[in-house]
């Protein structure tokens, strides 16, 4: 603390001399004079300061950590060596299953391992961030920001849900004149319209409150039912009295929402009628106009306090038969159209329906990313964690995701950036817009002077001799190479004011646009064009054309205005008018706006496969642009997940599928964009998120083994000598070693760890492996596959996890069935005929019940899931598992082959003399 505080004082020191010789204090001030200098300077540097930095792992945890990646690596190389070369000459079949079910697991690993070479972690400084763009006293300075929050069908995704999602949105910590919500509803229900209404009103109330009060979290459903002493650190005197007439306005709230939903239960045979007696436009969801309704941030719409609030807008994207709408992709991509006509904030934040905002300062928490100086410029987004609510304590299939979110995630973003995982996420617009992220200029190489200019022309074709030549035809210095226009996605880059803009993408030019108001003069693309005249012939061939900017973006001017305003806000005279906002917004959501262009192929959210998250963030990584991890201490977001077994293997199903998907694309990442500047462990990330449900296929077989081995009493493994004993135990140790490293480094428990590994082998050989067959089927045969979105409705109200104990029939549930049902009969079948044969068949028996109890033990809570509450299975399940289990035993004996054929002519005993 000495050393730091006599380095401010020399700072401090040295500034005052500075200001002295400017002759801008004086000695004759008073000391308070000087105290409040010093005390202004410690404010200004403390807001030039970094407003985040990495906290690196310690290399006690770190490098063992690494040092046991290498020994495993060379570990698995030996025992793959000795499993190809020592084949059982018994069980040939056998042995060559397994050996290439080894071979695909050894790659699967190195492709999940070696992006987690380098974890990191970040923090944040919102100290920082206030003190350099929200001063107290001054105009603020933040970045807008529009959040986005998606819904499909209200009555499976509960509206008292998605008002809370709404609620934390307008509740947020941050600028009411600076945050705008959007809420899609794809299904273009007049009960999420109403919920709405009614969030609106309430909303008036419940934002000051949590204001005034800094409550957290800020949506009242969860806030209300945390089970914690709510007046710690609460001083007001007042609000004791106003948390429960707020916890009584909002029970009446709930009430009000409850009856909307019973209400919407049954559909009148003439349709929806509105309060005004119009019929309800979204009556057909398959064929209806677009909607827009402004609930909030217009004038009048202020709180009861008479504060500004945040501006709620409902959006509901017109669709028609005969069009593709593309799902949810199609919907976020609508609303990127709509917010840059309404509000056009530089920064996008999306969220599921169910997720809330838990962290009131967690968009803060992400402009010190977005607006630091250097790194902002370079980010297509800011990833939080996702968290959940209301899981089982256990976690009995894994739904917190922990090791991905914890382990993964941060290996992710110690190379290029974390990935898109869908929810969550706060988006550069620029980015989505298909923008190629800054390129740093080259420093031009030096050159001598002493040598003749024939020679620097003669002696090579870069470096110093170059600039030179450039200089010399445009008049300027060695640096005048800079000037000369640079192809990018969108056609050029040029240099302009000292600074080298993207034309037309970034800050605009020739006098069109003004940039200290980083603004637009008008919408017209003529006007656009009009200002590029007096160019060189150069440069306007490399510019866009009207009809470049309408193939790529559509034909609206006002939204292809808006994307050449780089810092957000709309375009010069564009407010003037809201209602032809409101109408050019309509305009952009009409299911034929997207014909023709770029939407969904280079532009906003990506489409051609059902995860479209992993997709739109692979083809922004591919770009250039880098993504960031941001891990606060409370955490940013919490949602809720499917803690039924059914619900949650069919959500994996459809990760899975999206997987394949991408796998059998155009862009999956094992051959595209090798001209990009994708970092290659990155690419090894992203193929490692696509192949991943082939594993289910090996793993099958694999599982499968064991009671095979049983049943017929062979083994893969022939008989081991001292040197290959040294390298199971060795792989098997090094298994447990790095397990273990990376359990310390991350600090994710061993439970955690362990329902991860279960869940793995679970998932793999049901969901996984019918992803693979349905994405064969879907892209080779174009047989689509509908997914059903599942009510959230426990079992049993009363019970906080009914729905755990919840059954609900499937056919992804067949095949662990089996698994278990034909290893428990292995099982038995081994050990009696051990019993039969005596004491010498013991020793062998030991390897071959180990592989048949890893199966088991892993498909332990699926076991538990077919039992639920009442220790019962559903009868179908058995009878199928029971009658595939005795025709693979049956067809397995009948067919044997491990059995020596006769050969030559059967003999046959002709007598008892014989």
């Amino acid at each position: 603390m000495e050393a730091g505080s006599m380095e401010w004082k020399d700072r401090i020191d040295k500034w005052k001399t500075k200001q002295e010789k400017r002759g801008k204090l004086n000695h004759d001030d008073s000391d308070d004079d000087d105290e409040k200098n010093d005390d202004e300077y410690m404010l200004l540097a403390e807001a030039r300061q970094p407003l985040w930095r990495k906290v690196p792992i310690p290399s006690s945890q770190i490098n063992p950590y690494r040092i046991v990646i290498v020994l495993r690596l060379v570990v698995l190389c030996f025992f793959l060596k000795f499993r190809i070369t020592t084949p059982a000459t018994d069980a040939v079949p056998l042995w060559l299953a397994s050996v290439v079910c080894e071979l695909w697991f050894a790659l699967s690993w190195i492709l999940d391992q070696l992006p987690k070479w380098a974890p990191v972690t970040r923090e944040t400084y919102l100290d920082r961030l206030a003190l350099r763009y929200d001063r107290e006293g001054e105009a603020c300075r933040l970045a807008p920001i529009d959040f986005f929050v998606s819904t499909v069908d209200p009555l499976k995704e509960p509206p008292l849900i998605t008002a809370n999602t709404v609620l934390s949105i307008l509740a947020v910590d941050y600028p009411v004149d600076r945050a705008s919500c959007y809420v899609s509803d794809d299904g273009a229900s007049m009960l999420l319209f109403d919920t709405l209404s009614e969030t609106a009103e309430f909303a008036r109330r419940w934002v000051p409150f949590c204001k005034k009060f800094g409550v957290e979290p800020r949506a009242p459903e969860f806030y209300f039912s945390q089970k914690m002493d709510y007046l710690k650190d609460k001083v007001q005197p007042t609000f004791v009295k106003e948390r429960r007439a707020m916890k009584r306005e909002y029970e009446e709230f709930k009430v009000r929402v409850n009856a909307l939903v019973a209400k919407a239960q049954k559909k009148p045979e003439e349709g929806w009628v509105m309060q005004d007696g119009t019929p309800w436009p979204g009556n057909n969801t398959r064929d209806h106009p677009g909607m827009i309704q402004v609930y909030l941030g217009s004038q009048g719409a202020l709180d009861v306090e008479g504060r500004e609030l945040p501006r709620l807008v409902y959006v509901s994207r017109e669709k028609r038969p005969g069009y593709n709408h593309h799902k949810k992709a199609g919907a976020m991509n609508a609303l990127v159209r709509v917010s840059a006509v309404l509000t056009n904030a530089p920064f996008i934040l999306n969220l599921d329906c169910d997720h809330y905002v838990n962290n009131s300062k967690a968009v803060r928490e992400a402009m010190c990313f977005l607006m630091d100086p250097q790194l902002g410029r370079k980010l297509c987004y800011v990833q939080f964690p996702q968290r959940f609510d209301g899981i089982d304590r256990h976690d009995r299939y894994a739904n917190r995701n922990v090791v991905f979110f914890d382990i993964n995630m941060k290996g992710l973003d110690g190379i290029q950036g974390p990935v898109y995982v869908g929810t969550g996420c706060v988006f550069n617009r620029q980015a989505l817009y298909g923008y190629d992220p800054p390129r740093p200029e080259k420093r031009p190489k030096m050159t001598c002077d002493c040598w003749p200019s024939w020679c620097c022309c003669c002696c090579c074709f870069g470096g110093g001799s170059k600039h030179q030549r450039r200089g010399k035809n445009k008049g300027g210095g060695a640096d005048s190479g800079a000037d000369e226009p640079r192809r990018g996605l969108l056609g050029f880059y040029r240099k302009r004011g000292g600074k080298k803009d993207k034309l037309g993408a970034k800050k605009g030019g020739a006098g069109l646009y003004s940039k200290k108001h980083q603004q637009r003069a008008a919408f017209e693309l003529e006007e656009i064009e009009e200002g590029l005249e007096g160019y060189e012939e150069l440069d306007r061939s490399s510019l866009m054309s009207q009809k470049g900017f309408e193939k790529r973006f559509g034909q609206s001017p006002v939204f292809i205005a808006s994307t050449l305003v780089e810092d957000g806000g709309l375009p010069q005279g564009a407010a003037a008018d809201p209602a032809a906002l409101i109408k050019e917004a309509i305009h952009v959501i009409s299911c034929g706006y997207e014909e023709k262009t770029e939407w969904g192929k280079e532009i906003g959210w990506i489409y051609g496969s059902v995860t479209e998250d992993i997709l739109t963030g692979f083809k922004m990584h591919c770009r250039g642009w880098k993504s960031v991890y941001c891990t606060p201490a409370r955490p940013a977001f919490k949602g809720s997940a499917p803690i039924n077994l059914s619900d949650r293997l069919h959500q994996v199903l459809r990760w899975a599928l999206g997987s394949v998907e991408i796998f059998m694309s155009r862009h999956c990442p094992l051959w595209y964009a090798y001209g990009g500047r994708l970092k290659w462990l990155e690419r090894f990330a992203y193929t490692n998120t696509i192949v991943y449900p082939f594993t289910s296929i090996p793993l099958l077989a694999y599982c499968t083994i064991p009671a095979v081995c049983l049943l017929t009493g062979k083994f893969i493994i022939p008989t081991l000598n001292n040197l290959a004993s040294i390298w199971f135990i060795a792989l098997f140790l090094s298994i447990i070693a790095t397990g273990v490293l990376e359990l310390r480094w991350s600090g994710v428990s061993i439970e955690d760890w362990w329902r991860n590994e279960q869940f793995w082998v679970i998932g793999g050989v049901s969901a996984h492996l019918f992803a693979v067959f349905q994405g064969l089927l879907k892209v080779l045969g174009g047989v689509d596959t509908n997914f059903t979105v599942t009510s959230k409705a426990a079992a049993d109200e009363t019970d906080a996890f009914g729905e755990l104990y919840l059954f609900k029939w499937t056919t992804l549930l067949v095949p662990p069935t089996t698994l278990i049902i034909i290893n428990m009969v292995g099982i038995v079948a081994g050990v009696s005929d051990a019993v039969n044969n005596g004491y010498g068949s013991w020793g062998p028996l030991f390897g071959k019940l180990f592989f048949s109890f890893w199966v088991i033990v892993h498909l332990y809570p699926f076991l538990k899931g077919l039992m639920g509450r009442q220790n019962r299975t559903p009868t179908i399940v058995v009878l199928w598992s029971i009658l595939l289990a005795s025709i693979f035993s049956l067809v397995w004996v009948r067919i044997d082959p491990f059995i020596p054929k006769a050969k030559g002519p059967i003999l046959k005993p002709c007598g008892v003399e014989c």
